[in-house]
């Protein structure tokens, strides 16, 4: 069977389709016929290549497979003297692949893998229809299934011999241990080092003479670098803004046309003078990247966001908000929290934005609703005293002036039933100079221990982004007993390995808590930021876990569209129930109302394949796949 009657499976799929993208087009980059299948796959398992070659059809593979994985389960569960996590893996291994042949998983994703497996065993041709990352996914599930995952060491733990505590014990086993770790984190510490921090001298003093470039090409004076007023007023947005960004960040090429383009047709757009200083100005594209790809959209994001001008509206609304949407300027998905969209519009645009599809260009006027809009739906929180928690966002609220700011907190906090009350704001990384003494103070007045809670939810991506600035404005709040979090967007911008440690050591140094770690949304317009699943997985296992515990506090999450956050790294939370023909994993996720109610399922398909990932890492950054080899095991 060919992809395309493979894609007929589709009509099965009815009631799912309604609760997935299924606009995802297959991307079969590096067809598989540079493989040689027979070295490479079928050697991983000749048992699996000797039952699908001598099945006549695939459903007399699909049950042969069936038996033979159950038999190699029931073995496994004897115990065989395998190493106990090997054994685990081994394991999860074989219930992944009963459930990516599954007739049930067919039917609801429109794709067989099965199919494709034996089309590869019975015909060489058929590696065409593969992409190469589609055979790397079972030569590894084959690997594992037979207690031979390459996992272990980690690249960052060769050489390094563990204790053996069955030979040395009492203070000789503590030593040995004590040496063992110290070798194992300064492995980490030079991992670590790669990612500079805003907080380093040598950095502070980069920027020092990006300011003065700045305020030379905008025509500002020291003391207009500090008001947050000045950046607001000067925020890079329109033509001029273009110009300056070519003299200062030296932006060519693809990017420019990006901008160009997105001038020309409306797409959100906008960096601030703060957040420009932030750039390597002498260096482009050494190690900026991660401020860089925050603001400046690809050329597919433009012209994505352009073919869908006329339904942006819904097209992009990944969230599904048009749907949560009680009452104007509130969402809602949870029982005891809402959303309050108290501004439309922000002072820098993130590409990755969730609501990109309302939001028309920074700082737009028409994107700050009226005080009588805020006012009505204050007065729904009032008639629903259900609501606990309420989450001034938008948009980014700091934009909003200072009385209107004060306003809104002091209504809500005339509210009984509202204990907590917290602003989600990018303010600190963008014009960390909004966060002056009297607004600090103010909001801090609302705090009331042991009755009501204000806190403040930040995005900072990188420790590129976390400096003295944003650490000066985190102690104002902090002094005023305002807590501060962040919930970082885990792109592939930020994705290396012990990058988002670095982060989380940044942002203690700063005074700010880890609260989530986010899969980004699965927007097909931000394809470029996005990364498999198992990335997120192997971040959380192999990094943050080597931090200490108050360093790696958040929890990583993904957002199913209407419904909201479920935990990502719970087998009991997401399914891995199909490889499609490009090598992209398809995963089932339930909602968190899971074990409360009987709530459809979502069905997501990664924007990109491992191996995509991994041939992207190694093109953009350099890196080495053999650093991230346990990744295929991560389901």
């Amino acid at each position: 069977m060919t992809i395309a009657v493979a894609m007929e499976l589709k009509e099965a799929a009815y009631d799912y389709a309604r609760i997935s993208r299924t606009d995802i087009p297959l991307q079969i980059q590096k067809p598989a016929t540079g493989i040689n299948l027979e070295d490479f796959l079928w050697s991983e398992d000749r048992e699996v290549y000797e039952i699908l070659r001598t099945s006549s059809s695939v459903e007399e593979a699909r049950r042969s497979l069936f038996l033979y994985l159950n038999q190699l389960e029931w073995k496994l569960l004897q115990g065989d003297g395998m190493h106990p996590l090997i054994e685990s893996i081994a394991r999860e291994a074989v219930r992944v692949f009963k459930n990516i042949i599954s007739p049930r998983n067919e039917k609801i994703t429109g794709y067989s893998s099965l199919t494709l497996l034996w089309r590869l065993a019975h015909f060489p041709e058929a590696a065409s229809e593969v992409d190469e990352g589609f055979v790397y996914e079972f030569k590894h599930l084959f690997k594992a299934i037979n207690g031979r995952p390459d996992i272990y060491p980690a690249k960052y733990a060769e050489g390094l011999e563990q204790v053996d505590f069955t030979r040395l014990h009492g203070r000789a086993a503590g030593i040995a241990r004590s040496n063992y770790l110290d070798k194992l984190a300064a492995r980490i510490r030079k991992y670590i080092e790669r990612y500079p921090s805003g907080l380093d001298r040598r950095v502070i003093e980069e920027r020092r003479k990006n300011r003065e470039l700045i305020l030379e090409a905008l025509g500002g004076t020291p003391d207009d670098w500090t008001d947050y007023r000045w950046h607001f007023r000067n925020v890079l947005k329109g033509r001029r803004g273009i110009e300056v960004l070519k003299e200062i960040a030296k932006i060519g090429g693809e990017d420019l046309e990006a901008v160009v383009k997105a001038l020309e047709h409306r797409v959100p757009f906008g960096v601030t003078p703060y957040y420009l200083h932030l750039f390597d100005l002498r260096n482009p594209l050494k190690k900026d990247y991660q401020v860089r790809r925050q603001v400046l959209p690809p050329l597919h994001y433009v012209n994505t966001m352009i073919e869908h001008r006329e339904d942006r509206e819904y097209y992009f609304d990944f969230m599904g908000e048009h749907d949560t949407s009680p009452h104007p300027l509130i969402t809602r998905r949870y029982p005891m929290v809402a959303i309050l969209k108290a501004a439309n519009t922000c002072p820098q645009i993130c590409v990755y934005c969730q609501r990109n599809w309302e939001i028309v260009t920074a700082l737009d006027p028409s994107g700050i609703p009226t005080r009588k809009a805020i006012d009505k739906a204050i007065d729904w929180f009032a008639e629903h005293p259900e609501i606990r928690d309420v989450l001034i966002t938008g948009g980014d609220p700091m934009i909003l002036a200072d009385k209107l700011i004060e306003h809104i907190v002091s209504r809500l906090a005339e509210l009984e039933h509202i204990d907590l009350i917290r602003i989600g704001t990018r303010i600190l990384v963008t014009v960390p100079f909004r966060i002056t003494d009297e607004l600090a103070e103010m909001l801090g007045s609302y705090v009331e221990p042991g009755r009501r809670v204000l806190s403040i939810s930040t995005h900072v991506e990188s420790a590129y982004e976390v400096t003295p600035e944003m650490a000066s404005a985190v102690y104002k709040l902090r002094r005023n007993g305002l807590m501060v979090y962040n919930q970082q967007v885990y792109t592939f911008w930020v994705s290396r390995r012990f990058e988002t440690v670095a982060l989380r050591i940044a942002l203690k140094k700063a005074g700010i808590d880890p609260y989530y770690t986010f899969y980004p949304k699965g927007k097909w317009e931000t394809k470029d930021y996005l990364v498999p699943v198992a990335r997120i997985l192997q971040e959380r296992k192999e990094e943050a876990r080597l931090l200490p515990g108050t360093f790696r506090t958040e929890e990583p999450v993904f957002n199913v569209p209407r419904l909201g956050k479920n935990h990502l790294r719970s087998w009991q939370d997401h399914e891995l129930i199909m490889i499609r023909p490009d090598g992209r994993r398809v995963y089932l996720w339930h909602p968190w109302e899971k074990n409360i109610q009987l709530v459809d399922p979502y069905i997501y398909t990664d924007i990109i394949s491992i191996k995509m990932y991994l041939d992207r890492l190694r093109e953009v950054f350099g890196e080495d796949p053999q650093d991230y080899k346990s990744i295929w095991y991560y389901y």
